[in-house]
């Protein structure tokens, strides 16, 4: 075992204490910071100890201490630290100081897992957004000579309504910008050219519920004709993590859905405003104290 005082002049002593004062006389002689104690009992398990059971409460506080932690320094919340040396609680305060970080974790963890709901909410309203806006104008393209000419090689050339794209089936949904090279390639090789895409760029980038990134996603609809080409075209959207969605065939319909998934967002954007202010508020609160607490804490520990 190393020495604490290595260079200091030491005298080894024995102490005789009633066990109901163990806790307070070894808790006075840790603030005083002149005394180290040997283990008599080396060849002891850690789980045959007599106070095992406090010390995993207090290794289970800490736990908590560090879950709180890290979410302060997560949301970007400086940590008080006043340089206070709190006396050590009495063993009767454990008690209290676990259900203060047994609520405080479990309202962080219902905040976050709240917030993460609604974020993925608002993230699928948006790229909806996105795609609503974006259909209407690939619509208005296929209307343009060269790319109706283009498109109409997906028909039988003895149907007579083989100029009229709107009569395909299409998907639309959102991708990683990053994979859209290799995600047309693969919808050519597979479906032998016979499908028509159009995809645009999302100007801003999206925020991951999951781990917060941001990240840069495009739009998509493909054209096609047949159950067995569209078949095909999911499992490849699958295959690429592409999310799908509903959009209506008709302007009309997605002028009403558009102006249905623009109020939502507004509403949920509140929701997840006040939400924040909420987990800000607890974060805050919990920084001015979260220091003192593993001093209190390791110190009962350390006893």
């Amino acid at each position: 075992m190393g020495e604490l005082f290595r260079s200091e002049e030491m005298t080894l002593a024995q102490l005789f204490l009633q066990s109901e004062a163990a806790y307070c006389c070894v808790s006075e002689l840790g603030e005083i910071g002149m005394v180290q104690f040997r283990d008599l009992n080396p060849d002891v398990n850690v789980f045959q100890r007599k106070f095992v059971n406090e010390v995993r409460r207090c290794e289970e506080m800490d736990r908590k201490l560090r879950f709180v932690e890290k979410e302060i320094k997560r949301a970007n919340i400086q940590v008080l630290d006043t340089g206070e040396n709190p006396e050590v609680p009495f063993p009767r305060d454990m008690i209290d100081l676990e259900a203060t970080f047994e609520k405080l974790e479990n309202e962080l963890k219902e905040i976050n897992t709240n917030q993460e709901a609604l974020k993925k909410n608002f993230l699928e309203l948006t790229e909806l957004k996105h795609i609503l806006h974006r259909t209407q104008q690939f619509f208005d393209e296929m209307e343009d000579p060269s790319l109706l000419e283009e498109s109409s090689t997906l028909l039988d050339p003895n149907d007579p309504n083989r100029v009229a794209p709107l009569r395909l089936g299409f998907v639309a949904g959102v991708i990683g910008r990053e994979r859209i090279p290799t995600f047309e390639r693969m919808l050519w090789r597979v479906c032998r050219g016979n499908v028509f895409l159009r995809q645009a760029n999302i100007e801003d980038p999206l925020e991951d519920p999951t781990t917060g990134d941001q990240v840069h996603k495009s739009v998509f609809i493909i054209f096609f004709q047949g159950d067995q080409l569209k078949s095909r075209v999911k499992k490849i959207c699958e295959g690429f993590r592409a999310t799908l969605y509903p959009c209506p065939e008709t302007p009309q319909e997605r002028k009403e859905m558009l102006a249905g998934v623009n109020a939502r967002i507004d509403d949920l954007q509140m929701v997840l405003n006040q939400t924040e202010d909420h987990r800000q508020r607890v974060l805050q609160a919990a920084a001015k104290m979260v220091r003192v607490w593993f001093i209190k804490v390791r110190k009962m520990k350390a006893i």
